[in-house]
């Protein structure tokens, strides 16, 4: 059997692009001096003051830096979950599910800075630095356990509620609960018809090739 490499990249057109682009962003952030590196982040973060100012692209380059973890482990983490995301469900959903998580739990972590600065309560910082990968990671590992096998659903996912509440109640910061929010996102987004029909689909042209795959074989014991 021709083992050929190229046929997961090909089929993970996009998990290979973004995590080529999170590589090169990395590497370019750490050939920079400090300061430049907390001003691109400053610059592209989306928080409340970019928002308002209708710099709403932060909400896209926002994803574009891995920040919180390590490099290695953030983008290994990106292309093992969003790769398996892409795999199971196509490019445009894979990608769907993901920037869903990304872009809505930001929408709607700042939303609370919003309101707790027009409530005039203490610790609404509109400039507060809001970048990374963390929240789309979370509703694409969600996402992909609610739709698993039913021990993933089982144990999987309250695990992983579990481990991101506890972060939460230690750290106290927005982005812990952040991270509760896209886990809820990612579990709304496998309840809709446009994931679930997927699997189904791809699932039932298996026993047709498996069936030709036999017939083959048997074809052959004969000859």
């Amino acid at each position: 059997m021709r083992i050929r490499p190229w046929v997961p990249v090909l089929r993970l057109r996009a998990t290979t692009l973004y995590v080529m682009v999170l590589a090169a962003t990395a590497a370019w952030l750490a050939a920079q001096p400090p300061h430049k590196q907390e001003r691109f982040i400053r610059h592209n973060s989306s928080n409340v003051h970019h928002l308002e100012g209708g710099d709403w692209w932060t909400l896209l380059t926002s994803s574009l830096v891995v920040d919180g973890v390590p490099v290695l482990l953030g983008i290994g983490a990106v292309a093992a979950a969003l790769g398996r995301a892409e795999w199971r469900w196509g490019s445009a959903r894979g990608l769907g599910v993901f920037f869903f998580g990304h872009v809505a739990a930001t929408l709607l972590t700042q939303g609370v800075v919003w309101l707790m600065r027009l409530a005039h309560m203490p610790g609404a910082l509109a400039r507060m630095k809001d970048v990374g990968i963390s929240y789309g990671l979370v509703a694409t590992v969600a996402c992909l356990l609610a739709l698993g096998g039913e021990r993933a659903r089982r144990y999987g996912l309250p695990a992983l509620a579990v481990i991101l509440a506890v972060a939460w109640t230690v750290n106290q910061e927005l982005a812990d609960a952040g991270h509760l929010v896209a886990l809820g996102l990612g579990v709304l987004a496998s309840r809709t018809r446009w994931l679930r029909d997927v699997p189904a689909a791809r699932s039932s042209s298996r026993p047709a090739a498996s069936g030709a795959c036999n017939a083959f074989v048997e074809q052959s014991r004969s000859g």
